[in-house]
């Protein structure tokens, strides 16, 4: 009977491992899908995404271009494109300064402790009140809307994720041995932060800002719906579907199209993370 019970686990856990490494294979076939998407349009679109075309306006796919084009005649596939390239391109510089700033200060709140915590602390409870969107409506009342509003906002919001996250995994870090050995030898709390405490929780700090991603490519989703993002003829995911709402019955692949396209991508993010997290922890490893 027990190696039976032992065969059935073994079996589990095969089909386990298998899956987790599905999750990440699938969401970098995703996401690498995406930048490349992003990439070409730099140099290469159908046809120019502003360019209008009043006499082939509203026409479904296959019939004038891949996706058919808009109430303008525009090229939607192109579009498409390049509307990627933003909304990447936003939430990957957003995630990156939220992360940078989030992480330095859960490190630092880790290290020194105290008043410093507390402050911290306060300081996120503060932000995460505050959601993205009505940060962004703030913002554009003094900068108006535009990408450096829309970076801003998200960047904001992601601070107190970062710093959260990195002080909880730094605060166990602190209480290692490899930690009090280097305490014992005379290290500095800075030295310490930086030469052995950061090294080892930078992997949560990726996961993280994987998973972050696609929570940023939504939230710039939603500011471009509401006119915070891009100003016009910019093409942005969210404005796309903003501008397909007045003709969902006439044409309903302008609103499909986008959505499926921040669909697909929030799904390729935390697809790609949960992967990355279950290669990277040693505790999921050794599952």
């Amino acid at each position: 009977m027990a190696p039976v019970v032992s065969a059935e686990i073994a079996v589990r856990r095969r089909r386990m491992r298998l899956s987790k490494r599905m999750n990440l294979v699938v969401g970098a076939a995703v996401v690498g899908l995406l930048v490349a998407i992003a990439l070409l349009s730099l140099v290469w679109t159908p046809l120019p995404p502003a360019k209008m075309q009043i006499i082939h306006k509203l026409q479904p796919p296959l019939s004038f271009g891949l996706l058919g084009t808009d109430q303008f005649g525009r090229d939607v596939l192109s579009m498409l494109m390049v509307g990627c390239w933003n909304s990447l391109s936003i939430a990957i510089v957003a995630v990156a300064i939220g992360g940078t700033l989030g992480s330095i200060a859960g490190i630092s709140a880790a290290a020194f402790r105290g008043v410093f915590e507390s402050l911290l602390m306060r300081v996120c409870d503060v932000i995460f009140a505050l959601p993205p969107i009505l940060s962004a409506m703030m913002l554009g009342a003094f900068l108006g809307p535009g990408r450096l509003t829309a970076i801003i906002a998200i960047a904001t919001f992601m601070i107190p994720v970062f710093a959260r996250v990195t002080l909880a995994s730094a605060l166990q870090a602190w209480s290692r041995d490899y930690v009090l050995a280097a305490r014992a030898l005379g290290n500095t709390r800075f030295t310490i932060s930086v030469r052995h405490v950061l090294p080892n929780i930078m992997s949560g700090i990726i996961v993280q800002a994987t998973i972050q991603l696609g929570l940023a490519v939504l939230t710039e989703a939603g500011l471009s719906f509401l006119g915070l993002g891009l100003a016009p003829p910019a093409p942005t995911w969210g404005r796309m579907l903003a501008d397909a709402q007045t003709y969902l019955a006439l044409a309903p692949w302008l609103a499909i199209v986008p959505g499926l396209a921040i669909a697909l991508t929030v799904f390729g993010f935390n697809m790609l993370g949960d992967g990355l997290r279950d290669l990277l922890d040693p505790r999921e490893a050794s599952r």
